[in-house]
């Protein structure tokens, strides 16, 4: 594999003290490293401190990722540190859930076979078939998991093993219309993410076009966020929304509707991809 234009992206969160930045770019800059981009935050509320660099090695010089890998590893102990490190040489490895609707599907697929999603489908998974010709298409695994109140335990059992068989690091709910369990969204945490088809905090659960438009707001809007066991409540990675008005009836919201959840998902799944989310307890950071 040619890596001369590989890069690494390193993630930090801590607890806020002197000296983080100090000590992290000393230590990537005595391996041979070039730092191309960094952010950083601090939260004064939770008294958490976040980072994200972006660096390769110089030029003409053997990167040794082990021992800088080790080095984090004790420049870490020292400030209570969690860190990441990934390569561009190796893409997040994705898996995509869809029900019947298609728009969200179609749109990341798009995006994918352009070039512009740097990730590996592992597979298409749906409770209907409706969606299989479009994964064939582009040559990837369907797999079909129905789902009834009754097999809904065996069901979500099944997926969490395709998760594992295939090394699946993010699930992404592109329009699937179920309700994960509480373990199941507890076994995916961190790495699932949900589109919900309303402005959250606003019009959670069914039918929020619907609930919008009995409500009359001027706004809709469509949010992706990562799953967790409270329905639609999950830390908000990003939000779209369109203006509307009193002629629009619920499934003119609906149709325009698609629009924005198609954006903000590709949004939020690009920003994750590229490791700029970073998980705030209920919140996230994300430096764009």
């Amino acid at each position: 594999m040619d890596t001369s234009h590989e890069h690494y992206i390193l993630k930090i969160s801590c607890p806020a003290a002197s000296g983080i930045v100090a000590a992290v770019t000393s230590w990537l800059a005595e391996q041979a490293c070039y730092i191309s981009e960094l952010s950083q935050f601090d939260d004064e509320f939770t008294g958490r401190f976040f980072m994200r660099a972006v660096f390769r090695f110089n030029k003409n010089v053997v990167g040794d990722t082990a021992a800088l890998r080790q080095g984090m590893t004790e420049l870490a102990g020292g400030f209570d540190m969690q860190w990441q490190l990934f390569s561009s040489a190796k893409p997040a490895r994705v898996l995509l859930m869809v029900s019947k609707f298609d728009h969200c599907l179609t749109d990341l697929l798009y995006r994918h076979r352009k070039g512009e999603m740097d990730m590996q489908i592992t597979a298409i998974v749906s409770n209907h078939l409706d969606l299989r010709p479009m994964a064939e298409r582009e040559g990837i695994r369907f797999i079909y998991l129905p789902v009834t109140k009754d097999s809904k335990s065996s069901q979500e059992a099944e997926l969490l093993r395709i998760v594992e068989e295939t090394e699946t690091d993010l699930v992404v709910l592109a329009r699937y219309m179920q309700i994960l369990s509480d373990n199941l969204c507890k076994q995916l945490s961190g790495r699932a993410i949900n589109i919900h088809h309303s402005f959250l905090p606003g019009f959670k659960g069914a039918k929020p076009y619907h609930q919008a438009y009995e409500r009359g707001v001027k706004l809709i809007g469509a949010t992706a966020h990562y799953v967790t066991s409270d329905l639609d409540e999950g830390p908000i990675i990003e939000q779209e929304i369109q203006r509307v008005d009193h002629t629009y009836l619920p499934d003119a919201l609906v149709a325009i509707g698609r629009d924005t959840e198609t954006v903000a998902l590709s949004k939020a799944l690009k920003y994750h991809l590229e490791h700029r989310v970073f998980i705030n307890q209920d919140k996230t950071v994300i430096f764009r």
